[in-house]
């Protein structure tokens, strides 16, 4: 007989294992399944995010940070480095010590709270006596039974057609982050989050970075005149952008790709590089779930068909996260798995997506969450705008990192915050503050009525809310 449970999350990414504790914390049997294998073979919990994704990433660009202060920042403040030189493969190490120390730390809190975990490839087999059967194909291959299943199997980077993924020469995000040696020359195609991330690194640590981007504008989904900041950034630092071209045939050698494009001229060109990072977006993973077994439905992307509840076509199976719809984001997910967890236990999870936060870790920072400008004019939304410049904060000239500005935009009649827009130091985290304030349906006014410290970043939010009513004290 098939072990029982209530709970089976299929994925053990930040929906899977965060929708996991929480059943578990709501007095529920919970199993989950993850077949990620770290080096040597064993379980590497977390999914893509915390394996090559959200942290690896931030642990390099970190480290690359680092080495850019100390190579061209630090003699600012009477700080003189000699024989700087880099130890890529050191690195390295460092970023994957960080995801092994996640992973561990995923694997201790299923102990502490209970949750049975299997190592392999989760499927279904079959919908029997109230519950979902599910196959779990690792080292050893067992069924197990569940009266309520959380989909949360993730997301995949999308490959150029006829261009598949070599992650030698051609990578994706995996690639990008295991790279041995500093390439002389990287490419990009997309300026996309993961894009940008991954070009930042490489550019601070020596590589010649240029990205090909096929919209006609940069960063199309950001607040225009936040993008527009972030690319006289990016270009200031030494990125090479070009935006509407098409790209062309690809071919890659032993030790080199070349890129033939069109530029937005219209005019033939070709790009030689050592490497050639891929980052046009993600697609849904359902690789091996046989969703074909239970009637699962999927839609024309491949993603699974979910309501506003995250609930599937068939009773009691749910899903969440980038195999849904909605923005592909770990805290997205990790909201979605809370959600799904109460809502079997009869309570009422709610996620909101208007109040969830996006982020782009490169330097400066880019930060927002509700509405764009643009998206407001769209609308016909009447609308006041206030926006602070960072060269006008004391503690970022104090830090000597005055680059971007706060942007805030309230309803015209209500004054109800509608979005904020941060490029900047801190902007992940300078963010939070603007998403409770959204989430409680907070006037531009509330924000610039609490005080806040001096000296301090968040005092540009303040300045922000306060410019909203042209009222700004330090601009």
């Amino acid at each position: 007989m098939s072990k029982q449970f209530d709970v089976i999350a299929i994925g053990g990414g930040p929906g899977g294992y965060i929708g996991a504790i929480r059943a578990a914390q709501l007095g529920f049997n919970v199993a989950c399944i993850d077949e990620w294998k770290n080096s040597k073979g064993g379980p590497a919990l977390g999914g893509t995010c915390t394996n090559v994704g959200c942290i690896p990433s931030k642990a390099l660009l970190q480290s690359s940070e680092n080495y850019d202060q100390a190579g061209n920042h630090f003699a600012e403040h009477g700080i003189e480095v000699k024989g700087l030189s880099l130890d890529v493969a050191k690195m390295v190490g460092r970023k994957d010590t960080v995801v092994k120390q996640n992973n561990d730390g995923i694997a201790y809190l299923f102990k502490k709270n209970k949750v049975t975990f299997f190592h392999g490839r989760g499927s279904f087999v079959a919908a029997k006596d109230g519950s979902y059967q599910i196959k779990v194909a690792g080292a050893s291959e067992e069924i197990i039974s569940g009266k309520h299943i959380i989909v949360s199997t993730g997301s995949n980077a999308r490959a150029l057609p006829g261009t598949p993924f070599d992650e030698v020469n051609i990578l994706s995000n995996e690639g990008a982050l295991g790279l041995g040696a500093v390439p002389k020359k990287l490419g990009l195609i997309g300026s996309g989050v993961i894009g940008l991330e991954m070009g930042s690194v490489w550019r601070r640590l020596g590589a010649e970075v240029t990205v090909l981007e096929a919209l006609p504008v940069f960063l199309g989904a950001v607040d225009q005149q936040i993008a527009k900041e972030a690319h006289k950034a990016f270009l200031k630092q030494g990125l090479k952008i070009e935006l509407g071209v098409k790209v062309g045939e690809i071919k890659s050698g032993k030790k080199s790709v070349s890129v033939a494009y069109v530029d937005a001229r219209g005019e033939a060109q070709t790009l030689e590089v050592d490497k050639l990072i891929v980052s046009i977006g993600r697609v849904a993973n359902t690789i091996g779930l046989a969703p074909e077994t239970v009637g699962l439905k999927l839609d024309e992307r491949g993603a699974i068909v979910v309501d506003d509840e995250c609930k599937t076509n068939l009773p009691n199976v749910w899903a969440v996260g980038d195999v849904v719809r909605g923005p592909m984001l770990a805290h997205k997910a990790e909201e979605e798995g809370v959600a799904v967890a109460e809502r079997i236990a009869g309570q009422h999870g709610h996620v909101n997506f208007n109040t969830i936060p996006w982020v782009i870790y490169t330097n400066p920072e880019i930060a927002w969450v509700g509405q764009t400008e643009e998206q407001l004019k769209t609308a016909g939304r009447a609308y006041k705008a206030g926006v602070f410049p960072f060269m006008a904060n004391g503690r970022a000239r104090a830090m000597g990192d005055m680059t971007g500005m706060v942007k805030m935009l309230a309803d015209a009649a209500t004054d109800e915050i509608l979005g904020v827009h941060i490029v900047g130091p801190l902007a992940s985290e300078l963010i939070a503050e603007c998403v409770v304030a959204m989430a409680f349906h907070a006037s531009s006014e509330d924000i610039g009525r609490i005080c806040h410290a001096h000296p301090s970043l968040s005092e540009s939010t303040k300045e922000a809310a306060l410019a909203v009513e042209k009222r700004s004290l330090n601009f």
